[in-house]
């Protein structure tokens, strides 16, 4: 491994570790679903219900710039829970961002359109996707945590990559109910109302954020840190959010960089690939959303897969790997894409997935083991929801703007190649950190803190 984990206390017995790693997952995978249809639902109706304007594309991308307020509100909700997560637990700040979430999504369910209450209509809809950032900001991080500090030893990438499977199973579900919803309705019927259920099964993670409150028991890594954290601040007035900053944004900033590049290439995949098939290439909605959803399927594999390899040769590694072959993939990427043939269309985005599942599957653990149990949470969600506003949140809006102002695909590329460039550059300085971490020392800093 690349980077040395903490000490560990006595673990639970393997089937509570089961049912902790799986109420984690089911609460990542409803937590996207939610955040997901969003994504779908503005590459399809929402620029035309809540932004009229004169051209496709303004609507199109004042829908995507909802889409990306979601992604700017993220880091609020990592540092809010991140720090009282760091302070009172994982548990209780994953039930409120299950909770947030799931009332945010139903509302945009029931939303009325721009032609029933004008301007208010997209005024509330930007609200409710901050109430939705916010939300997915906040439960990355408890989600995480509560699988990987649950993780029996050596076994700490596959448990964390129990937490990255929702981002499929989340894709799978969203592309799904459209699919359905889609082949249950007409067009007129979609737009009227059938693109309003996806959001109100949303309603069903309150059953979940129920359960985990109720079944789900705090982690053992937390329970033995939380009294050295409480003696902490009564000797040095110190919080977690306060110990990052003065001590670890390095580390913060450095990880958002690294991970920037599979955001941006992932929102690009599921929305903006979909927006740019069917609106510029006049490829058919169906079809492009069964080969988003058939790609998506086959992270449930790779994604453990990596992720256990990560734990035998290390994260680093296997992380590095997967951005280099974002980087050259970009190309080839749009060049199938731009064929209009589904088949190659489901070629380019299988091997751009196959990359961006290499790195998703140890990133967990890695960000959980830049840092110590005591600021773990808001350290790893910062990092996370940087990377998320730098790279995903702007995405497809940026993806918009470049096809218009360059009338070429490869303007696109050429964005997640600088992208992939950064990326690697920061997983290059992490590395040496970690690399200085293990050498012998007089007075070694403990493992995790990355400066």
């Amino acid at each position: 491994m690349d980077t040395a984990p903490s000490p560990r206390p006595p673990q639970p017995d393997p089937r509570h570790r089961r049912k902790v790693a799986t109420a984690a997952a089911l609460a990542s995978a409803v937590e996207w679903y939610d955040y997901f249809v969003f994504g779908i639902a503005a590459a399809l109706v929402l620029g035309d219900l809540y932004f009229p304007a004169g051209s496709s594309s303004a609507g199109v991308l004042a829908a995507f710039a909802t889409f990306a307020v979601g992604f700017l509100a993220r880091p609020l909700g990592g540092i809010v829970a991140g720090h009282l997560g760091d302070k009172r637990g994982r548990k209780p700040m994953l039930v409120l961002a299950l909770t947030l979430m799931g009332l945010a999504t139903t509302g945009i369910g029931l939303l009325p359109t721009y032609e029933t209450i004008g301007i208010a209509a997209p005024v509330l809809l930007v609200l409710l996707r901050v109430a939705q950032g916010v939300a997915v900001g906040a439960q990355w991080g408890g989600a995480m945590l509560l699988a990987t500090e649950y993780a029996p030893e050596g076994k700490r990438g596959v448990y964390g990559s129990f937490v990255q499977l929702g981002v499929p199973i989340g894709v799978v579900s969203a592309n799904t109910v459209f699919l359905v919803v889609g082949a249950a309705t007409d067009e007129s019927a979609f737009v009227a109302w059938g693109w309003r259920v996806p959001f109100l099964i949303g309603l069903f993670v309150l059953g979940l954020a129920w359960y985990i409150h109720r079944k789900v028991e705090e982690t053992p890594e937390f329970r033995a840190a939380e009294r050295a954290l409480a003696e902490q601040e009564r000797s040095e007035k110190s919080s977690p959010l306060r110990t990052i900053l003065r001590g670890h944004l390095g580390t913060v900033f450095l990880a958002g960089g690294s991970f920037a590049v599979n955001t941006a290439t992932f929102y690009i995949l599921i929305t903006g690939v979909l927006d740019y098939t069917t609106r510029e290439l006049d490829m058919r909605r169906g079809a492009v959303l069964a080969v988003s959803l058939c790609v998506s399927l086959t992270q449930l594999v790779l994604i453990p897969a990596a992720a256990a390899l990560s734990d035998r040769v290390g994260r680093i590694r296997i992380y590095a790997f997967g951005a280099a072959g974002i980087a050259l993939w970009a190309v080839p990427l749009f060049l199938l894409i731009d064929t209009r043939s589904l088949v190659w269309l489901a070629v380019g985005t299988f091997v751009a997935s196959c990359f961006l599942s290499i790195m998703y599957g140890p990133q967990a653990a890695l960000f959980a083991e830049l840092f110590t149990p005591e600021m773990r949470y808001t350290g790893a969600s910062l990092g996370y929801q940087i990377a998320a506003v730098l790279g995903g949140g702007l995405a497809p809006f940026l993806m918009v703007l470049l096809l218009e102002a360059t009338g070429t695909s490869m303007a696109v590329s050429a964005y997640i190649i600088v992208l992939s460039v950064v990326a690697l550059l920061s997983i290059r300085v992490l590395a040496r950190r970690a690399s200085a971490r293990t050498e012998p020392a007089p007075q070694a800093e403990p493992a995790e803190q990355v400066g």
